[in-house]
């Protein structure tokens, strides 16, 4: 008989773990956790709070300012993504096999040659892909904050076809087992995001009001 499910995110976790009970058996060592993923807000600087940040309605600067961080030097995600397939593509170069005398006896005919190749064409993707996005800020900038009239848009197609993972897993109603397991996988992350407690919150909304009370200290 199929079982029923209270959210898309509580399907998607027994999925994962069934799978996971399927390739390692019943007595999966460690036990399996339930993993806490912070909504895109609780991080605007990460990946998935730039991809919530950037909506049609947002301002050309606002776009502009994404995008310059994504494509920073030190930081931008794009240029960690660059510098770690070009550190993957090194790491294969020095598996490729030299003949004694010095010289390829069959690059082609390698493994290590072709795992080479494609990873030193997917940094040169990424390279052309930060040339094209540090070309962009100046138009993106200056391009107007108006949207026009949808029939304008229905010659180009829509590029994001995928949902942030939050997206997905939505939010859990807090009375729920699935909400207590992550409740307990949030308090026992030593980089949690402070989540407020709706118990706490509706007891203290109805509790009578005797006097000013001391505030509480803040811990971190």
């Amino acid at each position: 008989m199929p079982e029923h499910y209270s959210s898309i995110g509580e399907a998607i976790g027994a999925a994962m773990q069934h799978n996971i009970r399927l390739a390692h058996g019943p007595a999966v060592e460690p036990p399996l956790r339930v993993r806490y993923f912070p909504p895109p807000a609780a991080d605007p600087l990460s990946l998935p709070g730039m991809v919530s940040r950037l909506e049609v309605t947002a301002s050309p600067d606002e776009v502009a300012g994404i995008i310059e961080e994504v494509t920073g030097a030190l930081v931008g995600p794009l240029t960690q993504l660059t510098e770690l397939v070009a550190a993957s593509a090194d790491w294969a170069r020095a598996r490729i096999h030299l003949a004694e005398v010095g010289d390829f006896e069959d690059p082609a005919a390698g493994t290590s040659y072709g795992l080479w190749a494609r990873l030193a064409s997917a940094h040169k993707m990424l390279t052309i892909a930060q040339q094209d996005l540090e070309g962009a800020v100046a138009p993106i900038a200056a391009a107007p904050a108006q949207l026009t009239d949808p029939r304008n848009h229905e010659p180009f197609q829509v590029l994001r076809t995928r949902e942030l993972l939050h997206d997905v897993m939505g939010s859990v109603p807090p009375s729920t087992p699935e909400a207590q397991r992550c409740q307990a996988a949030i308090a026992g992350s030593p980089g949690r995001v402070p989540q407020p407690s709706t118990t706490t919150a509706t007891a203290q909304s109805t509790a009578p009001v005797t006097g000013p009370a001391a505030a509480p200290r803040r811990t971190r």
